[in-house]
């Protein structure tokens, strides 16, 4: 057995929701699906609101789409560094993973028409943001977790859980970005 596939399954020796290894990451796929229905609730409200109005102004005229297309990028560059972060825990290689949670954190009156146009934009890229701030703090404490472990191979359950957060997060970027910029 490689050292890399001994370290990983020490960790976790089986994949279900029965064992105290799991219930971190089943608790939060159960925060991460409740958060989809609040996003998706957001979302259908906007495409409500914009169907129905009159004068609701095309985003792709009044938003920055190159900026944002260009952050969308970098964002999903964020969930690679996410991945390679867990990759070299699992290898049991503590520095190297604190080094790709430290990049994933440095991937760094209404003009417009209809007057719930600026409200409903920013209520959702507002809740988006919040969702990044809590990720921010979220990967600054797991490399804290990670360097004062005293294993490796001690960290990576939580670092695999972190990494789901993160992978949301990206996720939901990308449906707001096409539903409210590009559609």
């Amino acid at each position: 057995m490689s050292p890399s596939a001994s370290v990983h399954s020490a960790v976790e020796p089986a994949e279900t929701p029965l064992t105290p290894e799991s219930w971190g990451k089943l608790g939060m796929w159960i925060f991460l699906a409740g958060d989809a229905v609040g996003f998706g609730v957001l979302l259908a409200s906007y495409g409500g609101m914009r169907a129905t109005s009159a004068d609701w102004p095309s985003p792709y005229a009044v938003l920055g789409i190159n900026l944002t297309a260009a952050m969308t990028f970098l964002l999903i560059c964020s969930s690679v560094t996410m991945v390679k972060a867990l990759e070299w825990l699992g290898k049991g290689d503590r520095s190297k993973c604190r080094m790709f949670l430290f990049f994933t954190l440095h991937i760094n009156g209404n003009p417009w028409g209809a007057s719930l146009f600026g409200t409903s934009f920013f209520l959702v890229t507002g809740f988006h943001g919040l969702h990044v701030t809590g990720g921010v703090i979220y990967l600054v404490s797991m490399i804290r977790y990670v360097t004062n472990r005293p294993a490796p191979a001690a960290s990576y359950n939580a670092v695999e859980i972190t990494g789901l957060y993160w992978h949301f997060v990206d996720l939901v970027w990308i449906m707001v970005f096409t539903f409210m910029y590009l559609i």
